[in-house]
This record gives structure tokens, sequence and C-alpha cells, in this order.
């Protein structure tokens, strides 16, 4: 080898590791939970063990901007993934990948909880709930004068989706006020227009909310209306107890009516976990009622 290809890559060698340096740093986090679920069937094992692995970095440019990347895998399958640029002042960018880092479904649905909404896991549908194409998908966000916009924009194989969400923070202490719009396409003909609007107030340890929310459709549109109250009894421990109702358009289908309670304890890195949901009439239909129950602990490593 000539001392001209030497130098070469001396200088090549020196440029990668100055770029890895510059780049920032990565980490890996981790999580395990096992779960007892009872969906109202003998015949399913109710045991289950999820974990999660999530990889992360983040690097500060030159101008004062920084980036930041995350990669998350749910039973070692794809999950979610972001790259974001936090451009201070001027807000900041994402792209994102089944994540909500803005626009409308990062607010589809505010409601207080201690674990999950009421309407999940009850059934596949999430009837009534606002949102759009998040795979990926860019998005926006930006925070000025008490007033938070955030916008998302997707081009998905069925159409383009788009949304638009304003919160205000600053009316009044522990107030938060959103309103937000939105398209789904659902076909290359057909795309559904979302809307939501949501109050939530905290004062000492209990947050309040209401929101709701109307899907417009061709044929069939929805209406939810949701309120929840939580109440956090410690800084470890939170219950909360909350409501759904969804009206259906359609003729001949009834009210979808989803309740819940939700209760959580962390102690370190453990956390243990309560849900007790159930949903009447789902999608409308009458005398198809459902629960879901599960109590869990989970491991944040």
């Amino acid at each position: 080898m000539n001392k001209i290809t030497k130098i070469g890559l001396t200088a090549l060698a020196g440029s990668l590791v100055a770029t890895s340096a510059f780049a920032g740093a990565m980490s890996v986090s981790g999580s395990a939970k096992v779960s007892y679920q009872s969906k109202g069937s003998s015949a399913v094992n109710p045991y289950s063990n999820s974990k999660g692995l999530t990889f992360s970095g983040s690097g500060e440019l030159d101008n004062g901007f920084t980036v930041s990347t995350s990669y998350t895998m749910t039973d070692s399958a794809f999950s979610t993934s972001h790259v974001s640029l936090d451009m201070g002042d001027s807000g900041t960018l994402h792209f994102m990948n089944g994540t909500s880092k803005a626009g409308l479904n990062k607010y589809q649905d505010k409601m207080p909880t201690a674990g999950e909404q009421v309407w999940d896991d009850v059934d596949a549908d999430d009837n009534g709930v606002v949102g759009t194409g998040n795979a990926n998908t860019f998005g926006y966000e930006i925070s000025a004068m008490g007033l938070t916009l955030s916008a998302s924009w997707g081009k998905e194989a069925t159409g383009t989706d788009s949304s638009l969400v304003v919160v205000a923070d600053d009316l009044a202490e522990g107030l938060s006020v959103g309103y937000g719009i939105g398209n789904n396409s659902v076909s290359t003909t057909q795309e559904d227009d979302h809307s939501t609007a949501f109050v939530t107030y905290t004062s000492g340890m209990a947050t309040v909310g209401v929101q709701t929310s109307s899907i417009d459709k061709p044929s069939a549109d929805e209406d939810r209306l949701a309120a929840a109250i939580s109440l956090a009894i410690n800084e470890n421990m939170s219950v909360s107890y909350g409501v759904s109702t969804v009206e259906f358009e359609t003729s001949g289908s009834s009210d979808e009516e989803s309740s819940g309670i939700s209760a959580s304890y962390t102690m370190g890195g453990m956390t243990f976990a309560a849900v007790m949901n159930q949903t009447d009439s789902v999608a409308g239909t009458s005398g198809t009622d459902k629960e879901f129950k599960e109590i869990s602990v989970a491991f944040a490593f």
C-alpha cells in the first residue's frame, strides 16, 4: 500500500471518529410486563408476558438545533420509530412511524386515566375515536404565547391524511382547552372528516376532563362524548374513572356506552396496575356487551 492510500485511509478514519463523536449518544432501555387478562372467555390462557426494547439517541447541531431519534420493538417486532428536529423557539419537526408526536393522534383522547382509556382493549374498532394515519408521517408542533399548534401530514396509499390542533394552556392555572380537525383517507373514493374538542382541569390531587368528538362519514357519522376524573392519591398511586358514549347515525344502531376504572402504583422501576373496562352495544349492536379486566406488573430497565 502506498503512502497516499495510507494518508487517505487515515483521514477517512479520523473523520468517521469525529462524526461519531459529534452525533451524540445512543442508549437502550427496556421493559417487561406480566399480565392477567380476562375478556369473558375461559378458552383462552389469561396470562401473558410482553417485552419491549427502545433504542434512542440525540445530538446537538452547530446551529443549536437538537436531533433525536428512537426505535421501539415490542415482543421482538417493530412497534414505533421517529426522528425529530428541535429548532427551539421555531418549534419541532417530526417524522413519525407508528407514534404520535404531533397532530390529531396525539390529542385523540385527552381524558385523564391511571391506566387504560375506557374504550381500549374492549374491541378492535375504537368507535368514535378520532385519528389519522401515522405511518411515515410528518409532524410539526410549536408553542408560543400560551398556545400550542400541532399539525400532521401523511401520504397514505388511499390518499392524503392531515390534521391541525390548537391547545390553550394559559387561560387559567390548571386549565387546558383544545380543538382539532383532520381528514382520514379510508379509500381512494372516501375521506372521513374528524374533529374534537376537549377541556381538562387540574386542581390539587384531582384532574377532570370532558371531550367531544365527531367523525363525519358519507353514510354513518359517529359522535362521541367522554368524561373522566383521576385522583393522585400520593406521588406513587393514582386511580381514575371514565365514561364514553358513541352515537351512531346509522338507522337501527344503539349507543355504544363504555365505562372503566383504572389504578396504578409505582415503586421505583416497578408498576402495579389494574384495569376494568366494560362496553355495552359494541359498534352499535344492541346486546353485544364486552368486558375487559387486567392486572399487571411491569418493570422498566
